[in-house]
């Protein structure tokens, strides 16, 4: 393994300087087969910096302050580590076999990872780079999420068809919960009650309430045919947005009635998703098109769209 992350660390080096970055907001795109962060500046729909951050870059996540980004690069079984205000890779981290996404703790102290390829979840100490802990969970492990409190760590598996509730103190696994089949995302609402788990096979989602880790209920996305992929809540928690990888959409939800309100066609294969914190904007990864799609939420159309590197996965706005 040590080998495989100083090759990371190597490549970055190597790397061309980034040009200096536009102010904030950014928005950070990772893009799996280019093995590249493509990174806009929202505010003109323009790549003012591409990042070479090694292999298989796809789920990212922000450092509670906003001046860090973790990405799993997921053919280095490692976590690039990236200055934002640098805009440059500036470590590695030891992350076990094919990490594929990321969430921070709240305290900033530890980074979860799913690790697909061998069906475990791991946690990772940010300041000494040491794993924490590797538990055995279902299946190809995808989707992973973490309570406000930061006690518990939800994980999907796509296999499996279930969630693993772990302790994020321990790791010692709580509960499994039955889900959708090819559960792919587990995202926490945002007052933090509810996780919501898509299926990506079973055209679904299934709600569990965070206090008790008891299922909700579950409900369809439209036919139960456009694949449901990842999930970004509106600051008020009242709608969430939906991508759909095969239809080439995004769904609206009522999240109060659990009902598609309305559909957004985007580009092909959209998977990442990103809102800006106003509400206002909405952001795909589009991972056929090789685009993010942006798209005003108001009128429920898409606006522009920006070509980023080849197979862009995951979407991070920094406001």
């Amino acid at each position: 393994m040590a080998a495989r992350v100083s090759s990371v660390v190597a490549l970055a080096l190597c790397a061309t300087a980034a040009p200096a970055q536009s102010p904030r907001p950014l928005l950070y795109v990772s893009n799996e087969i280019a093995n590249t962060i493509s990174v806009v500046a929202p505010t003109t729909g323009s790549v003012v910096a591409t990042l070479a951050v090694g292999k298989r870059p796809r789920g990212m996540a922000p450092s509670p302050d906003g001046h860090t980004v973790y990405v799993a690069l997921g053919q280095d079984d490692a976590i690039g580590v990236i200055d934002v205000a640098k805009a440059a890779m500036t470590r590695t981290l030891p992350a076990g076999r094919d990490p594929e996404l990321v969430v921070v703790s709240p305290d900033g102290r530890t980074l979860f990872v799913s690790n697909e390829e061998i069906a475990h979840a791991s946690a990772i100490d940010v300041a000494t780079g040491q794993i924490r802990f590797s538990t055995p969970v279902g299946v190809e492990p995808e989707g992973i999420g973490i309570t406000r409190d930061g006690k518990k760590v939800y994980v999907t598996a796509e296999t499996s068809n279930n969630v693993s509730v772990l302790d994020a103190a321990t790791g010692r696994e709580l509960r499994t919960i039955h889900v959708g089949d090819n559960p792919r995302t587990v995202a926490l609402t945002p007052d933090g009650r509810r996780a919501w788990v898509t299926a990506e096979a079973g055209g679904n989602v299934t709600i569990i309430d965070v206090a008790t880790d008891s299922v909700l209920g579950q409900f369809p996305i439209r036919d139960q045919k456009t694949k449901p992929v990842r999930v970004a809540f509106t600051p008020d928690g009242r709608l969430a947005y939906i991508t759909e990888g095969a239809a080439g959409s995004v769904s609206v939800i009522d999240v109060a009635t659990r009902t598609v309100i309305d559909t957004i066609a985007v580009g092909r294969r959209p998977w990442g998703i990103a809102l800006t914190p106003d509400g206002s904007r909405l952001y795909t990864a589009d991972g056929r098109s090789n685009t993010v799609s942006v798209i005003d939420t108001k009128t429920r159309k898409v606006v522009a769209a920006i070509p980023v590197g080849e197979r862009p996965n995951d979407l991070l706005f920094i406001p």
